[in-house]
């Protein structure tokens, strides 16, 4: 059977590959995406991998053409950049959605623009080629020292989450994700110090002054807009679900 070669974009990431290993084809800060096909569209369709949550993964490996990358190594800003460049190459930038309006409970349809979706700007005076991250808590004093998740990393977060909830037991979504994001508390990397600082130590204002880090250092595309409500800018999150890339056929 003849192989068909279908068009590729390079997209930039907005990381600049700055976060991966040297030897990982992420570095360049860079990834070739082909053009989504009718072939791609069946992934969209299939309920065992909707069912699953594994639908937008397995669709933008589909569409990933840089050798050695798994999308599982991908930062969560840079999938996302990927995931856009994606649906502007397959269906237009122009991404329509029905919208709440939170002053008048009336449902309306807006109308997004992806390429308006500039990569956040993130501190200049960051040091990102180490993996590490650093940050000293307002109230503490305690030397954190932390890592940005990959995908595989989010998704072993969500299956330790997700099997507490199976045994009844709580799930202790803040705490367990700053244990997988934390890499050393003023100095020790041993896991032990690590739990027992954020289940014992950590204190509320310090917690939400890591994650505000957490979320200021990340490199990402901005996913958010402002839309008029009743004369006033409200910001909206552009919704990244199944349906973004399966827009409804006009008539």
């Amino acid at each position: 059977m003849a192989e068909h070669k279908f068009p590729t974009e390079v997209v930039d990431l907005p990381s600049k590959g700055l976060l991966y290993s040297k030897d990982s084809p992420l570095s360049s800060g860079k990834i070739e995406i082909k053009y989504m096909t009718a072939r791609e569209e069946d992934i969209l369709t299939s309920q065992n991998l909707i069912k699953k949550g594994l639908v937008i993964d397995k669709l933008l490996e589909a569409l990933i053409v840089s050798e050695g990358v798994h999308i599982d190594d991908l930062i969560t800003g840079d999938k996302n950049a990927i995931m856009v460049a994606a649906r502007i190459l397959a269906y237009g930038a122009e991404y329509t959605v029905e919208l709440t309006n939170q002053y008048t409970d009336e449902k309306f349809n807006h109308t997004f623009n992806l390429t308006d979706c500039p990569f956040k700007e993130t501190p200049s005076d960051v040091d990102y080629s180490s993996g590490r991250l650093s940050v000293e808590l307002p109230v503490s004093k305690a030397n954190i020292e932390f890592k940005l998740l990959t995908g595989k990393e989010e998704k072993a977060i969500s299956r330790e989450i997700q099997a507490r909830k199976k045994v009844g037991a709580s799930s202790p979504e803040v705490t367990t994700r700053l244990k997988h994001t934390i890499i050393s508390v003023n100095g020790d990397d041993s896991r032990q110090r690590i739990n027992e600082f954020v289940d014992n130590e950590l204190l509320s204002k310090d917690s939400l002054y890591l994650r505000t880090k957490i979320q200021e250092y990340a490199p990402d595309i901005e996913l958010s807009h402002e839309v008029d409500m009743e004369g006033q800018m409200v910001k909206v999150d552009i919704p990244l679900t199944i349906e973004f890339f399966w827009p409804k056929t006009s008539g």
